[in-house]
């Protein structure tokens, strides 16, 4: 899955629908913030799958350990940041997804870096099942969706929800959910029943 390099919210989109998805799957989540060798992957994975003990030293001897691991029951992967993966750490996930034994699902969340790299890799992107690209949300989706994102925005004039959008949110999720959280903070203080533009502008002012 893959956003352009702004972000969207996409980490969260992404979590929401495997909750409504797969209520009871074991994901473990990995996030990767430079430029990560096979050898660097490998522990994240024995991290994430929290492995006792010290992760053996050989490769081999810890890519034996993963895939015992891997193949005790159904997990999902959610590798976020994955833009910052080379073709070296993206052919050790198809390694480990490869292997019969294991039971494993991935998802890749990044940008079109990360699109980009496994476009270049035949083995690699032959074994996407889906792609997805994340946008805004149109005004008219913001309409559509935001009412159903919170209970704050249920009953929110629709006039309301697009003075936010247009002024704050520009239909990023990420930016909805913090003004969100800024909005329910001003509701609480206020005592008001519902939101306003006059509470809106002090959530806006809130805003990162």
């Amino acid at each position: 899955m893959y956003p352009r390099r702004r972000r969207f919210g996409k980490t969260l989109a992404v979590n929401t629908c495997l909750r409504a998805l797969e209520p009871g799957e074991d994901v473990r989540k990995i996030t990767f913030r430079a430029r990560p060798t096979a050898r660097a992957v490998r522990f994240e994975l024995f991290t994430a799958l929290d492995l006792a003990g010290e992760p053996p030293r050989h490769p081999s001897e810890l890519d034996r350990l993963l895939k015992t691991a891997l193949a005790e029951r159904p997990r999902t992967f959610l590798v976020d940041e994955a833009q910052w993966l080379n073709g070296e750490a993206f052919e050790y996930f198809r390694y480990l997804w490869d292997e019969p034994s294991t039971q494993l699902a991935i998802i890749f969340v990044g940008s079109e870096g990360c699109h980009t790299v496994l476009r270049r890799e035949p083995m690699l992107s032959s074994r996407i099942f889906i792609w997805q690209h994340f946008t805004r949300l149109t005004p008219s989706e913001v309409l559509d969706v935001i009412p159903l994102f919170h209970p704050l925005w249920a009953d929110a004039d629709p006039y309301d929800i697009t003075f936010a959008d247009s002024h704050a949110a520009h239909g990023n999720f990420r930016a909805w959910a913090q003004l969100t959280a800024h909005t329910r903070t001003a509701l609480a203080r206020t005592g008001r029943p519902r939101v306003d533009q006059e509470l809106l502008r002090w959530a806006f002012s809130r805003l990162a």
